[in-house]
């Protein structure tokens, strides 16, 4: 069955090796719809989502995964989003001309992949490292075995309509054959993109490992969600200052903030910025200039 905006993890019972699938049809539409994206946009966006969301999906805690690619190029930012909740959003910062060109030429040299872990509650976790790799799965693939030193392959594939993925890991320590890895990565590799973009989880294992011991564990649902607020956005303008943001509200009549990942517009006036910073900023503004 063709689950939409599912996420499907699974296990080989006979091999060290732990796997996720995910298909994401109305949330990725939902990131769509909300930007202009250039085709070559869309396709670094799509294959970001769907890695963030299996790379999130081995992960035991409660809060977000945030992946992003710093470039030098014409792509100057691309991120990507999921909560433990299975909430994904994106966003991007290119050039208005940007070409459809391979990622490496998008991006420039002297790019980084960041990967960032924020949990609701405690500090963050941060991993930098240098853009190694000719595609979104390379890069990721490589970041986890120079990082984390997990054998890692990731299948990712991305349409005007679907983003979808494959993930799997050799687990350092773990049951059945440990030399069957190969054994795993060489049927994976028989998939083709139109297959991981078309089909579902379920034809996809028994298409690939049909004559191996797979485990399926109940299937999560992924939607796409912001997070972003009024409260957020009175929180950065605090961090301007009531003098900066006084500034703006007396020559324009008041701020608007934009959300980058789902076009939400927000907008402060005098009285907002009163309440927000508990005295008359534009009032202070005036008597500074005299």
């Amino acid at each position: 069955m063709n689950q939409p905006d599912t996420l499907q993890r699974f296990l080989f019972d006979g091999v060290p090796v732990r796997g996720a699938l995910v298909r994401i049809d109305g949330a990725w539409q939902q990131v769509v719809s909300r930007h202009n994206y250039p085709a070559a946009v869309r396709q670094v966006l799509g294959q970001m989502i769907a890695a963030s969301s299996l790379l999130a999906a081995n992960l035991k805690f409660d809060g977000t995964l945030i992946m992003q690619l710093h470039g030098k190029g014409a792509l100057r930012l691309a991120v990507a989003e999921c909560t433990s909740e299975r909430t994904v959003r994106a966003t991007a910062r290119f050039d208005a001309d940007i070409p459809d060109a391979p990622l490496a030429e998008l991006l420039g040299e002297g790019g980084t992949f960041v990967m960032t872990l924020e949990p609701k509650e405690g500090e963050a976790w941060q991993g930098i490292v240098a853009l190694e790799g000719d595609s979104i799965a390379q890069m990721l693939e490589n970041y986890m075995r120079r990082s984390e030193q997990l054998d890692t392959k990731l299948i990712l594939a991305c349409n005007d309509d679907t983003a979808a993925g494959l993930l799997l890991q050799r687990l350092p320590d773990g049951h059945g054959d440990a030399e069957g890895w190969p054994h795993v990565l060489a049927l994976a590799e028989t998939l083709q993109q139109d297959e991981l973009l078309s089909l579902g989880a379920d034809d996809i294992l028994y298409r690939l490992y049909h004559q191996d011991a797979v485990r399926v564990f109940d299937p999560q649902q992924v939607s796409f969600a912001c997070n972003c607020s009024p409260e957020r956005v009175g929180d950065m303008l605090k961090l301007l200052g009531g003098q900066e943001a006084g500034e703006v509200v007396l020559e324009q009549g008041s701020i608007e903030i934009g959300c980058e990942y789902c076009g939400q517009r927000y907008v402060f006036d005098e009285d907002d910025l009163n309440q927000l910073f508990d005295f008359d900023v534009v009032a202070a503004v005036r008597e500074a200039r005299h």
